[in-house]
């Protein structure tokens, strides 16, 4: 037997088709208590930022949204139409909506993102601790941003092209090393707050991220079964962000 050169390993490729149980999802989430409300912690106004993924905007989470508005929460959309801006400049605007939402309702603020979303919530809680309560990441690769389906890298090429070409509200090439997002990458590769409550949801039928890349040391680990789209719409997560948004992760010590 002749002994060869050994192939590297070739990382695996998200299975895309998994993603067809989007609807499947859905309609499971709005027959199940969770959806009416039971077992869910009341809100009394508590504040939650919702942050959406790649290419979607902030209605990509307006299921989830109204679902906490309806337990009492106080819910604030980010302003993003479509998550393919400049991960600097995102940040910036995030801190700033949480400056708002913080203010008003005088308690710091649980951020839910979502892919992108949850990548953008953690930097921003290494940036500004003081006012995140807790971070609850959905199928979010922040061990490694371009862990994805071929598919989607393809589309993150074409936006940055197009930002490159300077079309504005895109990010370009030079987001990867320049000076507009030095601080995004220096804050996403911090380590996290020891009093910031992080919960990484993720799972390893997701169609879209490699789940490994989801695993984040710092994070209290998840994992459901599901669709990297039905994130939002599914309903173990909901079971989960009710617990994450329960009595036993309040109050923060001062």
């Amino acid at each position: 037997m002749t002994m060869g050169v050994p192939r590297p390993r070739i990382p695996s490729v998200p299975p895309l088709w998994r993603e067809s149980r989007v609807g499947l999802e859905a309609a499971a989430l709005l027959r199940s208590p969770v959806w009416r409300g039971e077992g869910v912690p009341p809100g009394n106004g508590r504040p939650v930022l919702l942050v959406p993924g790649f290419l979607a905007g902030d209605g990509s989470l307006s299921t989830m949204t109204k679902w906490l508005r309806a337990g009492g929460y106080r819910t604030r959309r980010t302003g993003i139409r479509a998550n393919v801006g400049c991960s600097g400049e995102a940040c910036d605007r995030i801190e700033e909506r949480l400056e708002e939402l913080s203010s008003r309702t005088g308690a710091p603020v649980t951020i839910v993102g979502q892919s992108r979303g949850g990548i953008l919530a953690r930097a921003v809680a290494v940036r500004r601790p003081d006012l995140v309560e807790g971070i609850v990441t959905l199928g979010a690769p922040v061990l490694s941003q371009l862990r994805v389906h071929p598919l989607v890298l393809l589309q993150v090429g074409v936006v940055g092209a197009l930002g490159t070409s300077r079309v504005p509200g895109c990010f370009s090439h030079r987001c990867w090393r320049g000076a507009c997002c030095e601080d995004f990458r220096r804050d996403l590769g911090a380590p996290f707050p020891a009093d910031v409550r992080y919960v990484a949801i993720y799972s390893r039928s997701d169609g879209i991220v490699d789940y490994r890349a989801c695993l984040d040391p710092a994070a209290e680990l998840v994992e459901v079964r599901g669709s990297h789209l039905g994130m939002g719409l599914s309903r173990p997560v909901y079971e989960h962000v009710a617990r994450v948004l329960g009595p036993e992760a309040l109050p923060r010590a001062a």
